[in-house]
């Protein structure tokens, strides 16, 4: 749901998860090549905050719903916003105000069970990332961790 900010264009607060499994790689998924801020490139997982939720149950939420997993271990690790062209499955557009509220967290299971926004995934470690076609928010969001 996407809330109108005071000068009436719309804005999205957004959890995404920094997830890794028991061997510390993290987890990076395509996007679908017909949807999404980043259509058909690789990113970090996650969505937005419904009404009535918390922070922390949104991103249970928005993992069982995208990936079909479970997570535990949640903390944060930063925030940052940023304003996006989104693509609908249909085809339309829409530039959005997103604000990005970023987690460490860690699966419970390994494999995953994908819904339609996402292609494929990967569990990488820190220095394979780069081989893949990274969004622009995920390439600055792990040169923001590589620098603390």
């Amino acid at each position: 749901m996407e809330a109108p900010r005071q000068d009436g264009r719309p804005h999205r607060t957004i959890v995404v998860g920094l997830v890794r499994n028991h061997q510390g790689q993290l987890l990076l998924c395509r996007m679908s090549h017909d949807r999404g801020v980043f259509p058909g490139q690789w990113g970090l997982p996650g969505g937005g905050i419904e009404p009535g939720e918390t922070m922390e149950q949104a991103l249970h939420r928005e993992m069982r719903e995208e990936l079909g997993i479970e997570i535990r271990d949640v903390r944060p690790a930063f925030f940052k916003d940023g304003r996006h062209t989104k693509t609908f499955p249909d085809g339309t557009t829409r530039s959005i105000y997103m604000i990005f509220l970023l987690f460490h967290c860690r699966a419970v299971q390994e494999e995953l069970d994908l819904n339609d926004e996402f292609s494929e995934y990967r569990w990488l470690h820190d220095d394979e990332v780069t081989e893949l076609d990274l969004n622009e928010q995920t390439r600055d969001t792990l040169d923001r961790l590589s620098r603390r």
